[in-house]
Parts: structure tokens; C-alpha cells; sequence
């Protein structure tokens, strides 16, 4: 086939051609921004899973919804050992920017700005390392709003001004984190309860959140009611019928078609991730001469993807981990290799290795904080990244 015509779209956070297997979630979201700009309560959003299974494609659909709206959007990438005071500023500053210039009244956007600008210059100046951004500079900071140095507080009357200001509107505002795990449990329980108030006080205002699978714990053990705040929604693998139809569609624009042989092929090659079926997808659409493609095809294109993956998507990740981080990462496969590699027990990992469970916990919280591994459940930890156990049972390392 055509490499040029080629419609399949790998890559992190790229959104591929068919957004298979989503319109619940999608539908779900329209009535939430109906609801929350008619002012009548309604929670935010957490999603949650492993990687490549598209929380971040799906976290940006979610936001080009709030766009189409006319809400005041903004988005911002959480990073291990950073503030989250900056990037929400920034975040926040987005989404009044998305409304200041349809606002009737400067003065008021403007004292919003000085209440943005005063919440963003209490950062301090060890946590600003990295970040270029500056708040707003044409405003004066607003004293004794938003600057009291009490994240929680501060985000709450940041929250509440900048949602008024929607409110003037008839639309909300609507902030997405991507990352979500990575924010420090006292600045997450921060963020929660500047949740719970805005929503208690009926404004319009959401916060959605994207994150792996023990996002949701982090989220519980940061605040007891968060398990009531967040409607939770676990991004998973896409069931054949809509693997197949991020397969199909996609082909049909350029009036190429799949043999069912090569779709039963691919969908085993996959497991339905939807990462991999747009790396599968693409090479074999370059290795096919003509449709339909089948399965000899996707036979002679798997070794590709294969190795594309191993480099990229695997490989990555695995070259960040220290030696010991490695030794347990290959303990954890070896185990996983029997079940599935679902979760294993941290006592399993010390027995294999030799070594007392106490002694393997900076692997561990090495591990987890690079996003390699995730405990759901005390004791046990599992891989982050599917097919990651197969991966390492590969290597002859």
C-alpha cells in the first residue's frame, strides 16, 4: 500500500484516525458540561489505566468537548517532584484567557487576572525550576486573594473567582491533568478539597483527571470523600469489535479493506491496547500490496512492530530503570508469566531474589515513581505497561 495514504497514527497522545470503543465516555461528558453549566451539581471525572490504553486521546477529546462549548479550558502534565502550584496558574491562566475577550466588564476580568497572578507568584522559587511561564504581568496582583500560601485555600478562591466569570458567560470552566499519580499526596488532598467546595457551592467548574491504575487509591488516601467527589472511569482495552473498527475505518477512507484472517490476527498480536493496533495497523498497511490485506501480510509485518516497540515503546522505559530497578522488573515478569502478568506479591519478587522484602523497596519506589509499576493493593505491584512482562521474558539480558 501507499506509506503516504497510510491513515494509522501511533504515537503518545496522538489521536488516531477512528476513536473506537469511547462514545460512552464522550456521551457521559456532554452531559456533564450541559448539567454543570446549567448550574445543577454534578461530579468531576478521573480516568484511569494503563499505558497505551489512550487516557491521554481520550483526556484531549474530552477537552476539544469543553472547547466546542466555549468554556474556558486549560491542561497541564503533572511531573514526579513538581510543584502544582505553577502549571495549574498556567492551567487556569489558559482558561480565562479562553473567555476574557467575550466578557463585557474588563475590570472584573481583570481583578480575576490579579487574583491569578498573586496565586501564581506564591510559588516558591525552588519550585519554579523548569517552568519558563510567568503570570500575567499587565495586571497588578490582587492582596489578600489566593495568596495565602495554603494551597488548598488558595485554589479555592482562585477556583471560585474564575468560575464566576464563566458564570457571567453561561458556560464553566474545565481544567484536565494528565499524569495525575504524579502530584504529591498533600498537594493532591489540596486539590480534592478545593473540588469538594467548588462543587458544594454549586460552581461551574470540573476538574478531569487522567492517570494509571492506582490513581484512584492515591486519590482515597489523599482525602476520605474523594471517593465520592470523582466519577471514575477505567480506560481499558478495546473489545474486538472496536479494535476492529480502528482497523477498518481508518482503511475504508482509502477504500482498503481487511480480511477477516488478518483482523483475527491482529487482534491476537494486540490484545485490543489501542496503542498497538495503530502500531500493528501502520506497518502492516506498508508491508500489504493490495486489499484486501491479509493475514500473510500482518505475518510479514509483525517483526516490525515488534522491534518498533521494543525500541520505543519498551525499551524506553526499561533503559530508565537502575540495574537493581531491572533485577525486579525481571523477577516481576518471570513471575507474571504464569497469571497472565497480572499482579505479583512483593514477598514472591524478595523469595526469587533471595533478598528480605525490606531490602527491595527503593527498587520498588524507584520503580513506581518512574512510572514502571503500580501497587493497587498493599503488597503486590504490577507493570504499568502492557505486554512489558513478555517484553523482558524476551530478552536474554
Amino acid at each position: 500500500m501507499d506509506p503516504v495514504r497510510n491513515p494509522y497514527a501511533p504515537g503518545a497522545g496522538q489521536r488516531p484516525p477512528e476513536l473506537a470503543g469511547r462514545d460512552r465516555e464522550l456521551k457521559q461528558f456532554e452531559v456533564t458540561l450541559e448539567r454543570v453549566a446549567a448550574g445543577r451539581p454534578e461530579r468531576s471525572m478521573v480516568l484511569s489505566g494503563l499505558r497505551g490504553v489512550g487516557k491521554t486521546v481520550l483526556l484531549n477529546a474530552l477537552r476539544g468537548q469543553a472547547v466546542k462549548r466555549a468554556w474556558g479550558t486549560g491542561k497541564l502534565e503533572s511531573r514526579p517532584e513538581q510543584s502544582l502550584r505553577l502549571p495549574l496558574a498556567q492551567a487556569v491562566h489558559a482558561a480565562v484567557r479562553d473567555m476574557a475577550h467575550r466578557h463585557r466588564d474588563p475590570d472584573r476580568v481583570d481583578a480575576v487576572a490579579g487574583a491569578l497572578k498573586s496565586f501564581a507568584l506564591r510559588t516558591p522559587l525552588e519550585d519554579r525550576k523548569g517552568i519558563r511561564w510567568s503570570p500575567p504581568v499587565d495586571v497588578p496582583a490582587v492582596k489578600g486573594r489566593a495568596d495565602s500560601g495554603d494551597l488548598e485555600l488558595d485554589l479555592i478562591e482562585l477556583f471560585t473567582d474564575v468560575a464566576d466569570l464563566a458564570r457571567d458567560l453561561g458556560v464553566g470552566v474545565a481544567i484536565f491533568v494528565d499524569e495525575m499519580q504524579d502530584i504529591s499526596t498533600a498537594e493532591l488532598a489540596a486539590l480534592c478539597g478545593a473540588c469538594h467546595e467548588i462543587s458544594q457551592q454549586g460552581a461551574p467548574l470540573v476538574v478531569v483527571g487522567a492517570g494509571l491504575p492506582h490513581l484512584p487509591v492515591a486519590l482515597a488516601a489523599s482525602k476520605s470523600y474523594a471517593e465520592r467527589l470523582f466519577r471514575y472511569v477505567v480506560v481499558d482495552r478495546l473489545p474486538r469489535e472496536m479494535a476492529d473498527r480502528a482497523l477498518l475505518v481508518p482503511a475504508g477512507s482509502e477504500e482498503v479493506d481487511y480480511d477477516p484472517g488478518a483482523l483475527d490476527e491482529l487482534y491476537r498480536l494486540t490484545d485490543g491496547y489501542p496503542y498497538f493496533v495503530q502500531a500493528y495497523g501502520k506497518v502492516t498497511w506498508d508491508a500489504a500490496v493490495e486489499s484486501p490485506i491479509q493475514v500473510t501480510d500482518v505475518h510479514e509485518a509483525a517483526p516490525e512492530a515488534e522491534r518498533e516497540l521494543a525500541v520505543g515503546f519498551f525499551g524506553a522505559r526499561y533503559d530508565r530503570a537502575t540495574p537493581a530497578e531491572r533485577d525486579y522488573m525481571r523477577t516481576m515478569a518471570e513471575l507474571g508469566a504464569d497469571n497472565d502478568d497480572g499482579s505479583v506479591t512483593t514477598a514472591d519478587i524478595a523469595s526469587s531474589l533471595g533478598r528480605k522484602p525490606q531490602s527491595l523497596s527503593p527498587a520498588r519506589d524507584g520503580l513506581i515513581k518512574k512510572g514502571l509499576v503500580y501497587s493497587s493493593e498493599r503488597g503486590t505491584v504490577a507493570f504499568t505497561v502492557p505486554h512489558f512482562g513478555k517484553f523482558l521474558r524476551a530478552q536474554h539480558v
